[in-house]
């Protein structure tokens, strides 16, 4: 699956226009948030409804565009100040499943170098 590893995923601040596909949400990478859209990260787009994600990334050769479209509800989005906000690919999980990713948090990392 596509959501591993080491990855920086970006969610724009802003309400995007959903019409926009890879040509148009790439210009909002390059030109609003002054980052590389060919890059290695991932780029996350909702409508002003909030009923609606758009993930855009690179791999490899070519774009890869997902949509999500809820039925009933709206995306719970944390509050953003600056063009974008950086997710976790967990916070990202979370965030698809419609859960508010503010207020969650998972358990601490415990890296162990002996074990009993």
């Amino acid at each position: 699956m596509w959501l591993t590893g080491n990855l920086q995923i970006w969610l724009y601040s802003k309400p995007t226009d959903m019409r926009k596909s890879i040509d148009g949400l790439s210009i909002i990478v390059s030109e609003q948030l002054e980052l590389n859209p060919c890059g290695p990260d991932v780029f996350v787009f909702y409508n002003s409804a909030r009923n609606k994600l758009k993930v855009l990334y690179y791999n490899k050769n070519g774009f890869c565009l997902w949509y999500k479209r809820l039925e009933k509800g709206r995306f719970l989005l944390p509050k953003m100040s600056d063009n974008s906000y950086a997710l976790t690919i967990e916070r990202l999980r979370w965030l698809l499943d419609g859960l508010r990713i503010e207020d969650l948090r998972g358990n601490p990392e415990l890296p162990f170098d002996t074990f009993y």
